[in-house]
């Protein structure tokens, strides 16, 4: 038997270490060619990192939400053969994932509650722990995704599923297990339970992303009302039209074109700017990111050249891109390289949503719920259909009269949904 070390392959020119976002696999198990042992992450996509061999699994890298360097050592496999290192290079198979860690992920605040481990809940207090300490819990993506939202520490679940697998039932069981324990002899308790959530994987580069931003940027946020009545009559007439092959249209590609149209009277805006080398590139291209709401956070999709796309197929890029981002099959590529971007919540998109500009973008139109509202026209009052944009600016480079111009030109657009047509 030999020992088969797997290094962290080069995924993606520029990158120098990714996070393991998570294991599939855990010690002991054997494996095949080709199964994935786990996935890592980027700044730009998640990749599933699979076995090139047969073997068991001796050795992992370290705990999901850990930085690992490209070339580094991943996983260890006992295979049949000799393997592909001497013995003399192999490492102790007690080797502690904390050893091979070359970059640990950043701990909370020091203070006496991120010190301490998390408490388990008073019936598990009772029962003991559902695994060994320092097993972790095997729960796919979807469950752990849930599991934050319902602030359920996976350490104190218990998997019913194969290998102990923990799924959507144990989650629902452990909810009603601990929303029981908060009542007893009818006689209502106090909550004592604190629940730490490390933030890692995604849900970590937002934060980080948010924060460069809003330390580096001195945001201008500008709120214009746009009354959205004859382009939402007008999209209601060609969705009714449309061929089958063409897609279904919501507000954004209106918006696209609109941009595009008014970016020729405000080309600064489609611009990043380096702050650091202190030159703002400013681009003859409208590369619109969208920002898509996935399980695993918000990610910012790229429909390049919009300039170069008619309505429809604007529509059809973002759909395409959407659909991906939330697969999480979005590559590189397509999650990178905007110039300005669109934010939205939909429906719940609020009255006024100062959004926190894309750094190193220098603009972000914001996109609030359409409202009904009586507006007084001619001489009485109708009812009209409103929305506002929440559009921020970097301050440094744009100033507030170029920036109410730029949202006021796609006021006009969309007000008159008719010369978006006519502006090419």
């Amino acid at each position: 038997m030999g020992t088969y070390v797997i290094k962290l392959p080069d995924v993606g020119e520029g990158i120098a270490e990714a996070e393991i976002a998570e294991w599939n696999v855990k010690l002991g198990d054997h494996v095949r060619e080709d199964d994935v042992l786990g996935s890592v992450m980027t700044d730009k996509a998640t990749v599933e990192i699979p076995s090139p061999v047969d073997g068991k699994i001796l050795w992992l890298a370290a705990d999901a939400g850990v930085l690992v360097a490209i070339g580094s050592d991943f996983v260890k496999l006992e295979v049949s053969g000799e393997g592909n290192v001497n013995a003399a290079a192999e490492a102790p198979e007690a080797l502690s994932p904390q050893e091979a860690v070359t970059t640990p992920a950043p701990e909370p605040a020091a203070t006496p509650a991120a010190k301490r481990p998390a408490t388990p809940p008073p019936g598990l207090q009772r029962r003991g722990l559902p695994r060994p300490i320092g097993e972790k819990p095997v729960a796919s993506p979807a469950v752990r995704h849930r599991a934050r939202e319902m602030g359920i520490d996976l350490r104190y679940a218990r998997g019913t599923g194969p290998a102990g697998r923990i799924t959507h039932e144990d989650l629902d069981d452990y909810a009603t297990g601990a929303a029981a324990s908060a009542v007893r002899g009818g006689t209502l308790v106090a909550d004592t339970s604190v629940v730490e959530t490390p933030i890692i994987g995604l849900r970590r580069k937002i934060a980080a992303k948010m924060q460069e931003s809003k330390r580096r940027i001195p945001h201008i946020t500008y709120v214009e009302e746009i009354d959205v009545t004859e382009v939402e009559n007008l999209r209601g007439r060609l969705n009714e039209t449309k061929r089958e092959d063409q897609p279904r249209l919501t507000m954004l590609p209106f918006l696209m074109r609109a941009i595009v149209a008014a970016l020729r009277d405000s080309p600064e805006m489609s611009a990043l700017f380096d702050d650091d080398a202190g030159v703002v590139r400013q681009y003859g291209a409208a590369h619109i990111g969208v920002a898509a709401q996935t399980a695993a956070g918000l990610v910012v999709a790229v429909v390049k050249h919009a300039e170069a796309r008619d309505l429809w197929d604007c529509a059809a890029e973002v759909k395409r891109l959407a659909d991906a981002a939330r697969d999480g099959k979005a590559t590189r590529e397509e999650l990178g390289g905007s110039t300005i971007t669109i934010t939205s919540l939909g429906a719940m998109g609020g009255l006024v949503t100062p959004p926190v500009i894309n750094y190193p973008e220098v603009a972000i139109i914001g996109v609030n719920k359409i409202r009904m509202q009586a507006v007084y026209v001619d001489g009485g009052f109708v009812p009209r259909k409103i929305m506002n944009l929440s559009s921020s600016f970097d301050h440094r480079v744009i100033d507030g009269w170029d920036a109410a111009a730029f949202i006021q030109r796609i006021k006009a657009l969309l007000e008159h949904p008719a010369t978006i047509f006519m502006e090419g």
